[in-house]
């Protein structure tokens, strides 16, 4: 048996119009799964109709994360496209807002926690009821370095990374016994648009660049591996976990 192959798996992954949930809806389609994408972007269509010229099988389903209303629809449209049927879920889905702490406002901080952590636990609740049905399912949240430290100018998103972490944890307690792993990854910084600013600053890009042992920042095909793994029978032991993909950043 090959532990990771994904033939006939039904996945959803938020956020893979484009970046880093992109290269994950990517491989897990190169391993054989059904995917659909949830994308506010007016690209998700596009997105999955060039995933299924390739071959692959993709639908795509746009929403905004941030309206429950909006989530709660899509996820039952996802469901719906997958034929009733859910055995991965990636809520990958997130955004980013920069300011000192002391001028960071409060908006600015219930709009990254609502998409960064309200959704991720809505969409995982979702999941789960689903899982709980078929005693079977694979959910993977995105968790990030700001996990493990605080930052700087980025509060919200610490705040938010943290909470994945925990909330990737507290299912993972109730929910293993009755076949569902739920475990999270933990990029590193990677070349995405997101970090667009800290990249264009040479300073602190050489900074970090200098502090990652691999000397190079990731990408989406990084995420591939693990993700395939998170989402396989090679990982049906392993659940509460939040792995790093980070270049060995974390160990210096």
């Amino acid at each position: 048996m090959n532990l990771f192959d994904l033939t006939g798996k039904k996945a959803i992954v938020t956020g893979a119009a484009s970046g880093l949930s992109h290269g994950i809806a990517e491989g897990l389609m190169e391993a054989g799964a059904e995917v659909v994408i949830i994308d506010i972007s007016a690209g998700t269509e596009a997105a999955a109709k060039e995933f299924c010229e390739r071959g692959f099988k993709a639908h795509a389903v746009r929403a905004n994360l941030g309206n429950r209303d909006e989530l709660n629809r899509a996820f039952s449209e996802a469901l719906e496209k997958l034929g009733g049927k859910i055995d991965i879920l990636v809520p990958a889905a997130g955004i980013q807002r920069r300011s000192k702490s002391e001028d960071f406002s409060i908006e600015d901080w219930d709009m990254v926690l609502n998409i960064n952590l309200s959704a991720v636990f809505m969409l995982c609740q979702l999941a789960g009821r689903e899982m709980l049905k078929q005693k079977s399912g694979k959910i993977i949240n995105i968790a990030s370095m700001l996990s493990f430290f605080g930052g700087y100018t980025v509060p919200a998103y610490a705040a938010s990374k943290g909470g994945v972490a925990q909330i990737t944890k507290a299912l993972s307690n109730e929910w293993a016994r009755d076949g569902i792993n739920v475990n999270a990854i933990a990029p590193g910084y990677m070349a995405t648009q997101m970090n667009t600013k800290i990249i264009e600053d040479e300073t602190r890009n050489a900074e970090i660049t200098n502090r990652i042992p691999a000397r190079r920042w990731g990408t989406p095909d990084d995420l591939k591996g693990v993700t395939v793994f998170l989402a396989s029978h090679a990982s049906d032991y392993l659940s509460g976990a939040i792995i790093p993909v980070d270049g060995g950043y974390l160990g210096c």
